[in-house]
């Protein structure tokens, strides 16, 4: 698990740069824009990454200053790893402070490393990643070292073709 976690957070690390910085890299694809929600493969000594990534319709509170947000379902084949979510809300959360993925009555906890959040436990991966393709807004709750408390709105539109585009693309 320590193993995973620390391959987790170098690939999240990655995927974060390439996607802020270097979209002209040669090895980030896009592999298509689907409303609200866009699917990348990128290729690395590990082997192929697929992703699919959205930024926040909405932030607040709009006053905090603090880089852009992210949400990620990733699949890395060669690590056997599939349905990965992971957040940024653009800050280092506070430590052991909770980090909440919400939508509607459904509430999933995240646990965070840095500026990164994951899903606890894969079996509310998978419930979250259903809740998505169901959804029309998903809220990323957390808190900033600071103590401010953020929410991030995220449009599902498009979601469910992102998500089987990457599947797709790593199977």
């Amino acid at each position: 698990m320590h193993q995973k976690f620390i391959n987790s957070l170098y690939i999240s690390f990655i995927i974060i740069l390439i996607s802020f910085s270097a979209r002209s890299a040669e090895d980030l694809k896009s592999i298509g824009k689907f409303k609200d929600w866009e699917t990348f493969t990128v290729t690395e000594n590990n082997g192929k990454i697929c992703f699919t990534q959205s930024i926040p319709i909405l932030r607040t509170p709009k006053k905090f200053e603090r880089n852009p947000s992210r949400l990620f379902v990733s699949f890395r084949p060669a690590e056997n790893i599939k349905n990965e979510v992971s957040v940024t809300n653009g800050y280092d959360f506070k430590l052991k402070a909770p980090v909440t993925a919400k939508s509607g009555k459904k509430s999933y906890d995240l646990f965070s490393k840095g500026q990164f959040a994951w899903v606890v436990d894969n079996k509310d991966e998978q419930k979250l990643i259903l809740t998505m393709k169901k959804a029309s807004r998903l809220m990323i709750i957390g808190n900033s070292q600071k103590g401010s408390q953020t929410t991030d709105h995220y449009s599902m539109m498009g979601f469910t073709k992102a998500y089987n585009s990457a599947k797709k693309s790593c199977s």
